[in-house]
């Protein structure tokens, strides 16, 4: 392992850990860890803050999976070390410095990273993860239906071991993130898109 793959590998994760959720809810004089679910993510932003704050936390967040990787990509570092600056990522955005390393749950970091490996895995996942949210209202059921889309499509498309590996990785993590929410899905309790924090 070379100088340049530590330093990408370290760039990614730091870039990853930056809490945009927590600090765009601190401006706006909330602390998004002790409000709804107590998630540093897009969604409870949207519920605790706003949709503006909530679309621009969003968009830095899948930012940092695809910059992860761009970085890795423009230092000259390709394939399996390019994904493993997203994984870093993914990483630093879930287990934050910054946040006693807690953090949000890894999902539009994730999207940001497999979109920027492999675009047409990222639209799988984009197509069925929008379209579940959009039917049932559930941002937990379509972030875990998307990344099984992805990790589906990377397989069946035949990818190389080290994508599928990746891919496949982040939606396990994804998943574990999850487990209460799929705890609440199977309690018939999860809160839907647009319903108010009580």
């Amino acid at each position: 392992m070379t100088f340049v793959t530590v330093l990408a590998l370290l760039l990614s994760y730091v870039l990853g850990s930056i809490p945009a959720a927590t600090w765009v809810a601190r401006a706006r004089g909330v602390d998004i860890r002790t409000v709804g679910s107590g998630n540093s993510g897009a969604t409870n932003v949207l519920r605790a803050v706003g949709s503006g704050p909530a679309l621009a936390v969003a968009l830095f967040d899948i930012l940092k999976g695809a910059l992860a990787v761009w970085i890795a990509r423009a230092l000259g570092l390709e394939g399996p070390w390019a994904a493993l600056c997203g994984v870093a990522a993914v990483i630093g955005h879930n287990f934050s410095p910054f946040l006693k390393f807690r953090g949000g749950k890894g999902v539009s970091t994730s999207f940001g990273t497999v979109a920027a490996l492999d675009p047409l895995v990222g639209l799988a996942a984009f197509v069925l993860g929008v379209g579940t949210v959009w039917l049932t209202r559930f941002v937990s059921a379509g972030s875990i239906l998307g990344g099984v889309a992805a990790a589906f499509t990377v397989l069946a498309l035949g990818r190389p071991a080290w994508l599928c590996a990746a891919v496949v990785g982040l939606v396990a993590l994804l998943i574990w993130q999850h487990r209460e929410n799929v705890r609440r899905l199977s309690a018939g309790n999860e809160r839907r898109l647009g319903e108010k924090m009580k």
